[in-house]
């Protein structure tokens, strides 16, 4: 009976050594002393012994945990499988280092589980794997990882640089992020010359060989001219021994040991290269080429949309020097732009235009609303000797208080809330020219006192920044208010006005030009006829007597605005002006103090009650659908001709009522 339990346990033994011998994982065994128990072929294996007794009942943690995998002391009080023995549970530990008899070490991953006897843990079983393998994948992940990254940071560094100067910079210092080097250079080939010319260099000192604006023969320098050719990149490990030119020995004279040529390609072109030497050998692999090809890629992409954007930018100063601002083609026999008419009081004006027109004193143009004080002021501007600068224009009243200052001096990013980048003033853009502040009297009382400073210094702060910026600007300005009441109402500065009104103008209400209305009026016909398609080649006598008896409370632009109306209007070939067109009033013109003189002359026979708004502007839309046969979209539809979208006049149509089906002709 004895003798059958013996050959019993002797088979269990077997069968379990059978198992931990058969098993692919490492396996060991220890006591509560951490003694070696047992330890399978695997085990054995990894652990660089060549039996399993060399190991057995000695210190499993001080053979192959002794050591951290920084190198320091792993005290075995510390040891995540002494502390899950002692406090009996298991552990999992994926990263940490196992060593080896020959003193190497090796990535781990294992278990510890305890052995339990009777209620009391007795020893542990470990179980471990050699992750060598997966830490070299792991890497490859991290490096593939951090390769995209640094090539997103550095297409973020240089992609929407578009200056020579900050592109090269910005590339030299994003690449030096990921491949460390002691020189680096961008060479663009100069194909008329067959050489490649030095255009940047990462630092400012210079020798013989390096210099900026250097040319470089393609003869002397073959790896270079063999990649323009090929378009591949080309590495040197180790240049004194592998030298092929004279440019090559030029290099080692210059203490260069190592270096990588890549080719700079846009386009499918060779337009350079790039280079970047290192005075160590060997310091550049084929994985580091790899990286800095696609960084020059980028590179000569960047190059490409740089030269586009100066190619922009001289086009953009050739358009401001042949500066057209609202010209139209028409000329009085003046020579001055869309300003018609022969009246004294027109003429008077245009005399003193032409004394004032070629200094630089500031003007300040008087006038009712309608009269023309922009044409004044690009009349003064063209006669000028900045004519070939911009002339800027500013309405004062269409800019709300809180956005003047930026809108005239400009901000610098983050100087308010919504500031996300600098924005270059109204003055700015002005420099060299000239600025016309429309509606001055509007300005707040604390931008008045920056445009005094401008006016004085020639300088102002943009908003949000300490720095000053000088500019040359001539300032005409305008206004219909009577500025002198803005000053004792205390809206307005008295110093502020002194500098503006050097040289005052006041330009006529229309209702002082009578003898002009008549040429004024063909001139807008002919205007409208030919914009519109429409052949009238006149105006009937009706209408010249309503036009000449009429007060004009809106001036030019009322005028302007009634011929337009009539052509649109008129069936015929002479243009018609009924009684209704004659009488509406401005909302402008009805509030405005300056007219109400002007009320005294009525018309020849009685005006009818005044229309609302929208009455007129439902009169005016039925006639174009009258005129258009109820089309709305198309080339001859009505919002062709009223100059709005389709789905604007439909929304206006819904909103006033009217019926497109009731303008249809069958």
């Amino acid at each position: 009976m004895v003798e059958s339990f013996w050959e019993a346990l002797q088979k269990s033994e077997d069968r379990v050594r059978l198992i931990l011998d058969s098993a692919a994982e490492a396996i060991f065994g220890c006591d509560s002393n951490g003694a070696c128990l047992f330890c399978n072929p695997a085990a054995v294996r990894l652990l660089g012994y060549d039996d399993a007794s060399e190991l057995l009942g000695r210190n499993m943690h001080t053979l192959e945990h002794h050591t951290r995998k920084d190198g320091t002391p792993f005290p075995i009080e510390e040891c995540p499988i002494f502390i899950g023995f002692h406090e009996n549970h298991g552990v999992h530990v994926d990263d940490d280092f196992f060593w080896r008899k020959d003193g190497t070490s090796f990535p781990v991953e294992y278990w510890s589980h305890p052995m339990v006897s009777d209620g009391k843990t007795v020893g542990a079983v470990i179980t471990f794997f050699d992750i060598t393998d997966r830490k070299k994948t792991e890497e490859a992940l991290r490096k593939t990882e951090q390769r995209k990254h640094s090539l997103l940071e550095i297409n973020n560094a240089i992609i929407n640089k578009l200056t020579q100067q900050a592109l090269f910079a910005s590339a030299y210092e994003a690449i030096r992020r990921v491949v460390s080097f002691d020189r680096a250079a961008f060479l663009l080939h100069q194909p008329e010359t067959k050489t490649l010319k030095l255009v940047s260099m990462d630092r400012d000192t210079e020798s013989e060989f390096f210099r900026l604006g250097k040319d470089y023969d393609l003869q002397e320098s073959r790896i270079s001219a063999w990649v323009l050719d090929r378009q591949e990149a080309v590495v040197r490990g180790d240049l004194e021994a592998e030298q092929q030119s004279a440019g090559d020995q030029r290099l080692i004279r210059e203490g260069i040991r190592s270096y990588c040529v890549l080719p700079l390609v846009a386009m499918g072109e060779s337009i350079g290269t790039f280079t970047v030497w290192s005075e160590t050998k060997n310091r550049y692999s084929e994985e580091d080429a790899e990286l800095l090809q696609e960084v020059a890629n980028q590179v000569a992409l960047a190059i490409a949309n740089m030269k586009s954007y100066e190619e922009i930018a001289s086009l953009k100063a050739r358009l401001e020097k042949e500066n057209v601002y609202l010209q139209e083609e028409i000329r009085t026999e003046h020579n001055f732009e869309e300003i018609v008419g022969n009246s004294t009081a027109l003429l008077d004006l245009l005399r003193r235009v032409d004394q004032v027109a070629p200094t630089d004193s500031s003007v300040l143009i008087y006038g009712e609303t309608g009269t023309g004080k922009e044409l004044i002021a690009r009349a003064i501007h063209n006669r000028s000797l900045r004519k070939s600068r911009p002339l800027v224009k500013v309405n004062c009243s269409a800019i709300s208080a809180g956005l003047v200052e930026s809108e005239l001096f400009g901000h610098v990013k983050g100087a308010f809330t919504g500031a996300i980048e600098r924005r270059i003033g109204r003055f700015e853009l002005a420099d060299g020219g000239t600025i016309f502040l429309d509606e001055v009297g509007e300005l707040p009382l604390e931008t008045q006192v920056k445009l005094l400073r401008v006016l004085q210094e020639r300088e102002f702060e943009p908003v949000g920044s300490n720095r000053s910026v000088h500019v040359d600007v001539r300032i005409i300005a305008a206004t219909n208010r009577s500025l002198q009441e803005c000053i004792n109402a205390g809206t307005f500065r008295s110093d502020l006005y002194y500098r503006l009104n050097v040289f005052p103008l006041k330009v006529p209400p229309l209702r002082e030009r009578p003898a002009d209305i008549a040429q004024l009026a063909m001139f807008f016909l002919t205007r409208y006829s030919r914009r519109l398609g429409k052949k009238i080649e006149g105006i009937s006598e009706a209408a010249r007597q309503r036009f000449t008896s009429y007060s004009w409370p809106g001036n030019v632009r009322e005028l302007q605005n009634i011929i337009e109306r009539a052509v649109i209007l008129s069936p015929g070939p002479l243009l018609e002006v009924d009684t209704d067109l004659i009488s509406v009033a401005t909302p402008d013109t009805l509030h405005d103090p300056t007219t109400k003189a002007a009320a005294v002359v009525q018309p020849a026979e009685p005006a009818p009650a005044l229309k609302t708004l929208d009455e007129v502007e439902r009169d005016h839309i039925s006639a174009v659908l009258l005129q258009t046969r109820g089309v709305i979209e198309g080339a001859n539809g009505a919002a062709k001709t009223l100059g709005m979208h389709p789905n604007t006049l439909r929304h206006r149509m819904e909103k006033l009522g009217i019926k497109r089906t009731a303008h249809r002709i069958s």
